[in-house]
């Protein structure tokens, strides 16, 4: 990043000062960067924004700290927003490690009623009916030859122009975490700017490696950012049943995720206690052999019935 960018702001929101002193140790001394560490985590929205306040160019990449700009990158994105002045914003290829295309990168705006239609499967009609059930994804079409014209981008990687902020503003600083980049997408084609996809601006996009440590807290920021994304935006245009329908959808779905990892901690739970007395029956066993010089008359009725109930191999 620092062999790409003029300028380079990182924002610390009041991570671990144990991990992220190392990391930062080998380039804080390099004169292009610039390290402000904020004692409050006020969510990703805000931090962008001190980090674009204090910036000072006329093009500002918002990257998240789990990407990683492949080579020249950067400066595709810069050339696709100077040979399009009506572009506000520009963003890259996001893919996985392995190379395949990550979704949201390239997007269409998830309208109410295209996450209607995503939550109850009503997607699968596309191919018959594509303006009626389109889905809002779109890393499962072709790559075009060049930038094109799209509804949104991913936060993660957003290159926006200055005086395009200066026009819509910054982040709503509201959304503590995820939806925020879609609300900036939404206020610049609202005031009439484009939104460009570039495919042959690849960067590798570590997803999910910023919020391992606090799962269910960063889903509940989500779908909370979903709920204000859609009433922010889509109040007035969408019959108010709908819009309740659609927030009862979001948060039964968060209600599924919160479900589903209890049910994997209850079962990794109830496994590692059987392993622990697997393993305190065993000690005992070796402990009574080592004291009596054979097995303990509780291991000889066991081991039997253990050997028959394994399958023969050959």
């Amino acid at each position: 990043m620092l062999l790409q960018a003029r300028e380079v702001v990182v924002v610390d929101n009041a991570s671990d000062a144990d991990r992220f002193e190392p990391l930062i140790a080998g380039v804080a001394a390099h004169p292009r960067l610039q390290v402000i560490r904020s004692a409050v985590n006020r969510g990703f929205a805000a931090g962008c924004n001190l980090g674009a306040e204090l910036s000072t160019q006329p093009l500002v990449l918002f990257l998240n700290p789990d990407c990683i700009l492949t080579a020249g990158s950067l400066a595709r994105m810069v050339a696709a927003l100077a040979d399009n002045p009506r572009a506000a914003m520009a963003g890259g290829l996001l893919t996985y490690s392995d190379g395949s295309e990550q979704g949201g990168g390239r997007r269409a705006v998830p309208t109410p009623w295209r996450s209607f239609v995503r939550g109850f499967g009503l997607a699968r009609f596309s191919h018959r009916w594509p303006k009626l059930f389109d889905d809002f994804h779109l890393h499962r079409q072709p790559l075009p030859a060049g930038p094109i014209s799209v509804e949104a981008i991913s936060g993660a990687c957003m290159l926006v122009a200055r005086d395009a902020i200066d026009d819509f503003g910054l982040m709503d600083e509201h959304y503590f975490l995820h939806c925020e980049d879609l609300d900036l997408c939404m206020r610049a084609r609202q005031h009439g700017w484009q939104i460009l996809f570039v495919p042959d601006a690849p960067v590798v996009h570590h997803k999910g490696g910023c919020s391992r440590d606090k799962p269910l807290f960063v889903e509940w920021h989500k779908h909370r950012g979903m709920v204000r994304f859609y009433r922010k935006h889509f109040r007035h245009q969408y019959p108010g049943a709908l819009m309740h329908l659609v927030t009862l959808g979001v948060w039964l779905r968060f209600a599924g995720i919160v479900a589903r990892r209890q049910a994997g901690l209850s079962l990794q739970y109830a496994t590692g206690r059987m392993s622990a007395a697997r393993s305190r029956q065993a000690a005992s066993a070796a402990a009574y052999e080592e004291a009596h010089g054979r097995r303990s008359p509780l291991e000889s009725a066991v081991m039997p019935a253990v050997a028959a109930s394994r399958p023969l191999t050959s």
